[in-house]
């Protein structure tokens, strides 16, 4: 089977079906419609065993091989972004507010690509291909929803690729090991005795104790934590106070643990240190509504073997690069945990940016957008994947 043919064959499909979605991005846990039309577009390339999920905007469908083995899943994230758009690109956003700005647009193109590729050799394919549309990434719902409809219970292995910023074109990366942190979210709640500012003695000042508990939490980081573990807990927001010349008696405060360490034992060391730190002024405080959003994105080296594999075989040694380990975090993991065993993954990147053509803008940005040469690369290095997994299981 020619995949990189088929791809190239198929770029100027991918190339519109990106446009399309991008003119019409819908945000998580609202995207009624993007399913719809994603629907659309499988039945439209001869895919008819398509599932709508119940309880989400999700949808899978299935791609039966000519001979018996594994499935093997794909996976596209749907969902678009609160930003209104700055591009000027003559296929901008015509839902006021919202974009693609994190590149979903690209994903689902990509996998609708790779299903078009898979679909015409799928008399070669030794076992089964799953694809799977995914809603609410961006606010780490979508897989967590898709896994209680059990989306994963018949699939052996899973792909995912996202399209990033900061990673020139056409480098792509399928590196084994740390690849994105998880994502916890907490809140600390502090409770002191109002004052008047002229006698704080009075009182137990909430946003003085707030400030050292603040420090006392970076210890965890800078002096508890294994240097080599990386670790990240970072406040966000904090409010407290109603009045200039009056010390606050209540303050709450937000944030986020960005690690690759599993277990409780951050969690477990920060509702000591914000106990104690308050009791120590004379206060009481809380770590609350503590959130494991997402799970590390840890890539299984044998999966990261084929992916790179497929990356050099179509498009060769020079295409293949390292983006750097990040903190910033993914949902896809959640597809990972299955009742009964685990399921190995990979996650790749593909860049997009390209200087010579103005496109420098990252994820997230109100005119970002990408160099759309890489998209067929991207679909082409998915059914890749699917197709050498499947064939490496059936020996």
């Amino acid at each position: 089977m020619d995949i990189k043919a088929l791809a190239e064959k198929y770029e100027s499909y991918i190339i519109d079906r990106r446009r399309f979605y991008h003119t019409c991005p819908e945000p998580s846990c609202e995207e009624k419609e993007t399913r719809a039309k994603i629907h659309k577009d499988l039945e439209a390339l001869g895919i008819t065993e398509i599932t709508d999920m119940k309880d989400c905007y999700g949808l899978t469908a299935m791609i039966r091989g000519g001979k018996p083995g594994k499935t093997v899943a794909l996976r596209a994230d749907i969902d678009g972004l609160s930003v209104p758009e700055a591009t000027g690109l003559p296929f901008a956003s015509q839902n006021p507010g919202f974009m693609h700005a994190c590149g979903h647009d690209n994903h689902i193109a990509m996998l609708l690509g790779a299903a078009q590729i898979l679909n015409d050799v799928k008399d070669e394919l030794c076992g089964n291909v799953k694809l799977i549309f995914q809603p609410a990434e961006e606010i780490a719902l979508g897989a967590l929803n898709m896994m209680k409809e059990h989306v994963m219970d018949d699939v052996d292995a899973i792909y995912g690729a996202h399209i990033w910023g900061n990673f020139d074109a056409p480098l792509m990366d399928a590196s084994e090991g740390n690849r994105m942190a998880c994502c916890h979210k907490f809140t600390i709640n502090v409770e002191g005795m109002s004052s008047h500012a002229s006698a704080p003695n009075l009182g137990v000042d909430a946003i003085a104790v707030s400030a050292a508990i603040i420090n006392n939490l970076q210890q965890v980081v800078s002096r508890m934590n294994d240097p080599l573990n990386p670790l990240v807990l970072t406040i966000g927001t904090i409010q407290g106070g109603h009045r200039w010349n009056v010390t606050p008696g209540h303050v709450t405060m937000e944030g986020t643990v960005r690690t690759f360490l599993s277990g409780t034992a951050v969690e477990d060391t920060m509702r000591k240190i914000v106990a104690t730190t308050a009791e120590t002024f004379g206060a009481t405080a809380t770590l609350d509504d503590y959130i494991y959003m997402t799970l590390p994105v840890i890539n299984d080296p044998k999966l990261s073997s084929i992916a790179q594999g497929a990356i050099t075989k179509l498009y060769g040694d020079a295409s293949l690069a390292h983006l750097p380990t990040m903190m910033g975090s993914e949902d896809f993991s959640w597809f990972a945990e299955r009742e009964g065993g685990n399921i190995p993954y990979v996650y790749a990147f593909i860049g997009s940016r390209n200087v010579e053509k103005g496109i420098t803008y990252t994820n997230h940005h109100e005119k970002y957008d990408v160099d759309e040469s890489v998209l067929q690369r991207g679909a082409a290095v998915m059914a890749q994947f699917a197709a050498d997994y499947l064939a490496d299981a059936a020996m």
